[in-house]
């Protein structure tokens, strides 16, 4: 899977197929981007079918912002194709967005998830593009290891989000204010014990693996992605006092929302829902996992080194 059609990714394609067909593996593509992924439509890829597909106006991902893939329904269709093509792991080429949103199809599939990152940050797609080829040749010898990275889910009462919808986060979740720019309240409750309610701009509960995404821009703590631990950040308190908390994976978190307007927003990594004031949002770890598959001794310090320029300072 690819988040995009420019040339970098046709590269990165290319050079995914063309170390498949040198260690005789086979490797399927989906033709018609996620629309393909929708009808099972997986087609064999060689330098061949890569090439036309390429002449074609892009890579076999073109249409990865299809509208039949914006539905729920349409996702769901593609978990259920891509557990029934029986893949081994799931190479995805783009940033750390394409990432996140391939775990709406593979699930609670078990499927190792290798990414290639052809963005920025790279937190979660580490492996270099500079370093492709040898880099696929590790994977296709199986010589990776697989991190396993926990996930949050949510629920509410009277049903606010569709029930056909992935109410999963690996990143986070977030209650946020919605048609206004006063603050509102957002009462908290770990394990039924009420903890604080938060005046501020939101709240944000971050999984270890997002603690270095929109948590870690509002002051909350890194944390090693395979700790057990969970994170509440307050977005843009108006008490000093109020503080980044971190808690137990296992606590069931309790959220209700108040304030001048009728409703707030609620987002599960990048899908945002319109929520009624007062009703109660829950948030527990995930019964299933995903498999975070790393590449050339992958070390989580020393990608965070680097990433945060830690030691740049020539004043240190």
């Amino acid at each position: 899977t690819s988040g995009g059609d420019s040339p970098g990714m046709n590269a990165a394609i290319r050079a995914v197929v063309r170390t498949c067909v040198f260690y005789q593996m086979k490797c399927v593509g989906i033709y018609r981007g996620y629309e393909g992924l929708i009808e099972g439509d997986f087609e064999d890829l060689n330098a061949r079918s890569v090439k036309n597909m390429i002449n074609r106006g892009g890579t076999f991902l073109k249409s990865a912002r299809s509208d039949e893939f914006r539905k729920e329904s349409s996702r769901a269709t593609a978990h259920t194709n891509l557990k029934n093509a029986h893949i081994d792991a799931l190479i995805v080429i783009g940033g750390d967005g394409t990432f996140l949103r391939s775990i709406e199809f593979v699930r609670n599939l078990n499927l190792p998830i290798i990414g290639i990152n052809t963005g920025r940050l790279g937190f979660l797609a580490t492996t270099k593009k500079e370093n492709l080829e040898k880099s696929l040749t590790k994977i296709l010898k199986k010589k990776f290891s697989v991190e396993k990275r926990s996930l949050l889910k949510v629920f509410t009462e009277n049903n606010c989000i569709p029930m056909d919808s992935f109410p999963y986060a690996l990143n986070e979740i977030s209650v946020v204010r919605k048609d206004t720019t006063s603050m509102i309240n957002v009462k908290t409750s770990l394990d039924g014990t009420y903890v604080n309610s938060y005046w501020s701009d939101g709240l944000i509960v971050s999984t270890p693996t997002g603690s270095t995404g929109y948590s870690l821009s509002c002051g909350g703590p890194v944390i090693s992605p395979t700790s057990n631990s969970l994170v509440l950040t307050p977005i843009s308190p108006h008490n000093l006092n109020a503080r980044p908390l971190v808690i137990s994976d296992s606590t069931k978190i309790e959220i209700s929302v108040s304030g001048r307007e009728d409703f707030h927003l609620l987002s599960i990594d990048a899908k945002i829902f319109t929520v009624k004031n007062e009703t109660k949002i829950y948030v527990e770890k995930s019964d299933f996992d995903i498999q975070v598959a790393n590449i050339n001794n992958y070390n989580f310090y020393k990608t965070l080194k680097d990433k945060l320029l830690w030691g740049k300072d020539k004043r240190n």
